[in-house]
């Protein structure tokens, strides 16, 4: 969907930062959030042209957070009285095709009962708010989302431009993210405004820590498809099925498919969207001093909030 002219007139007076991740993109600030161009048109017209149905479930995250993982464990659930395990739709189509982002594909999107966003809380369409639609939120420790984003936008820019001089420093991008200027953010921002909404409205919003995820496979698993409506029979837990659809959904098991390596949705190779999926990989790539004041940044940023603790256990996960 191309964006319309009051749509570009309206990014062209915005704020703007020069982006490290791109030599040619900048970023928009809009609502209190940094956005590529492309990305902002789009999300702009999303708020005034999407509209989904009450039944609808929106997989809500920041870039780089377990947004595939969870796409992929949340279409297999809600389709699994369709599909088993081995004629899933997953092993021929990339999660982002099955689970469409509505902002970036909004024919696709539509009638679905299950879309995605990049898209922060406050700045979500009006019309979602007034559907009573549910929303699924995942975060992640931050240092690990750094690190993810990083490598996942060095990769995309070498892929575009095909040049070594494409590559960029960690310690520039990290310095980005901690202003708040990376792509989607301020990062602590775009998890409190789900946070908060999960407080107010418990029964329409999931928060979804990845950490817990990876710890806790089976158990968070099953809350998803209770929050989706959809929970697992006695039987069908004795018939090995929400293991199968763990096993399926598996990073190591996306990661190996054909269609993750030949497919390009948006632009973006598939095999893109997959790294390690690792808790903790952040201390490959960052110092401890850059971890450390990472966490006291967040922690600044939480206090009060009741995500501090939260958090503050997840950094223990990582430590131990």
């Amino acid at each position: 969907m191309a964006a319309d002219e009051g749509i570009k007139q309206l990014v062209s007076t915005l704020p703007t930062k020069p982006d490290c991740n791109s030599t040619t993109n900048l970023l928009y600030q809009y609502q209190g959030f940094w956005y590529h161009q492309y990305y902002l048109e789009h999300l702009i017209a999303a708020q005034t042209h999407f509209t989904p149905e009450p039944n609808t479930t929106i997989l809500c995250s920041y870039p780089k957070t377990g947004t595939t993982w969870l796409k992929a464990l949340s279409f297999a659930i809600t389709t699994r009285t369709h599909y088993t395990p081995s004629q899933s739709p997953l092993l021929s189509r990339f999660p982002h095709d099955c689970v469409p982002f509505f902002e970036l594909a909004p024919s696709a999107a539509r009638n679905k009962s299950l879309v995605a966003t990049h898209i922060p809380c406050t700045s979500l369409p009006a019309a979602a708010a007034a559907s009573g639609c549910k929303l699924a939120y995942i975060c992640r420790d931050p240092k690990d989302v750094v690190v993810s984003l990083w490598q996942f936008l060095r990769k995309q820019k070498k892929e575009e431009d095909d040049a070594e001089d494409a590559d960029m420093g960690i310690e520039e991008a990290f310095e980005q993210f901690c202003e708040g200027n990376s792509f989607a953010g301020p990062y602590w921002d775009h998890v409190l405004g789900y946070w908060r909404a999960c407080l107010e409205f418990p029964e329409r919003v999931l928060f979804v820590r990845y950490e817990e995820l990876k710890r806790e496979t089976e158990r968070c698993v099953k809350a998803l498809a209770d929050f989706l409506g959809c929970g697992f029979s006695l039987e069908e837990e004795k018939q090995g099925i929400v293991q199968g659809i763990i096993d399926l959904c598996s990073i190591e098991s996306l990661k190996g498919l054909d269609v993750t390596k030949d497919s390009m949705p948006y632009t973006i190779h598939n095999s893109s969207f997959y790294r390690k999926g690792e808790v903790g990989d952040w201390r490959n790539f960052l110092t401890e001093e850059m971890g450390a004041r990472l966490d006291n940044i967040m922690a600044d940023r939480f206090a009060g909030s009741g995500l501090g603790l939260w958090f503050s256990a997840s950094n223990q996960e990582t430590t131990n």
